[in-house]
């Protein structure tokens, strides 16, 4: 979405459009979902990533993934590109936990309100098997290179909202899914949408977002925030068998030390 540096006062001048879907509308508005990088909700963001997957028209600089990294910056160039049809894997030190509400957050470039690109999100409890959340798409027709979509015909999907807020996403929507763990998610994977209609949603809709793109082409990935995080890694046990017996030799030298200062044995409890 490197246009957008270009033609950024376009993309501002449909920030003002009326609603027309039924879904939460963009940030700043009554009822909307985004959540701002700066949330102190966020407790963590991304640490690595793999696999990642460039798709047709992604091109330097915007081709590192190093960019999804961390915290959000809302800086348009500070981002990588997934291309068409591309995709990243990111991954925590501290797997995700579902938690009340919304548990994680993708952030994307866009300059404006409706100057948008859209893309699947999938998530793994093990690293290998991915589960896509239900998404869903109201755009009836193609939307040409420098169109505009209404956030509010938009649902599941990331890049709903414009630079520096988070479209958020909630495990609890995908905790019937029986060999998927929602408390201790270890890997999201973020898919480009080929935006040109071939691409359909959860209900076989085609879903449409600016076609063709150029230069940074596809969904362009600022950062991923989660808000609920699992509890410290169990220790390995060697390390458990360490933590548990400092814990009793540590009480009882203490004692030691007591009952020869009384002139003990060093025996008595």
């Amino acid at each position: 979405m490197y246009r957008n540096i270009v033609l950024g006062a376009i993309a501002l001048l449909g920030a003002g459009v009326a609603q027309a879907g039924p879904y939460a509308p963009a940030a700043g508005q009554p009822g909307s979902t985004a959540i701002p990088m700066s949330s102190s909700a966020i407790a963590g963001w991304a640490t690595k990533f793999s696999a990642y997957t460039p798709g047709t028209n992604a091109s330097a600089p915007f081709i590192d993934p190093n960019e999804a990294l961390g915290p959000a910056t809302g800086v348009p160039t500070e981002v990588v590109s997934l291309g068409d049809g591309g995709s990243i894997v990111l991954s925590f030190a501290t797997p995700i936990a579902n938690g009340p509400g919304a548990d994680f957050a993708v952030f994307e470039n866009s300059f404006g309100d409706t100057f948008l690109e859209v893309a699947f999100v999938d998530v793994s409890s093990d690293g290998t098997n991915f589960y896509r959340f239900p998404n869903f798409s109201l755009t009836a027709n193609p939307v040409p290179a420098f169109g505009t979509l209404d956030p509010t015909n938009l649902d599941g999907l990331a890049g709903k909202y414009r630079g520096g807020f988070g479209t958020p996403f909630d495990l609890e929507t995908l905790s019937a899914v029986p060999t998927l763990n929602v408390n201790r998610i270890t890997h999201i994977r973020i898919v480009d949408v080929l935006g040109d209609g071939s691409v359909k949603d959860s209900l076989g809709r085609p879903i449409y977002d600016p076609t063709p793109t150029q230069m940074s082409g596809g969904f362009d990935l600022d950062a991923v925030g989660a808000m609920y995080l699992t509890a410290a890694p169990v220790p390995e046990p060697s390390t458990l068998w360490m933590l548990v017996a400092g814990a009793v030799l540590l009480p009882l030298g203490a004692r030691h030390a007591r009952n020869r200062a009384r002139g003990g044995n060093g025996t008595a409890a």
